[in-house]
């Protein structure tokens, strides 16, 4: 079929063999065109990395909001000024 998008060709190694299989027991009413499970092998590939991501972000998110505060005098607060005592002038 004609299209200006581009194309990618893939072999199917042992590995996307085994993929296939998979997918064909996933979405049976695939099996028997493996473009379509190719297709839909990607997006569901891509969601799984969005949704890994955003779990990533929140997770930081989390770990950020119950560290603030954490370390709150700690340092007294005279301490860049002692810092800045052994600049040279």
């Amino acid at each position: 079929m004609p299209t200006d998008r581009r194309r990618h060709a893939i072999t199917e190694t042992e590995d996307i063999s085994n993929a296939l299989g998979l997918a064909s027991r996933e979405w049976p009413e695939l099996a028997d065109q493996p473009g379509a499970l190719l297709r839909r092998l990607v997006l569901v590939g891509r969601d799984t990395l969005a949704h890994n991501h955003i779990e990533q972000n929140n997770n930081r998110r989390r770990a950020i909001t119950d560290t603030s505060g954490a370390l709150t005098d700690v340092f007294g607060s005279d301490l860049l000024e002692d810092l800045r005592e052994d600049w040279p002038e």
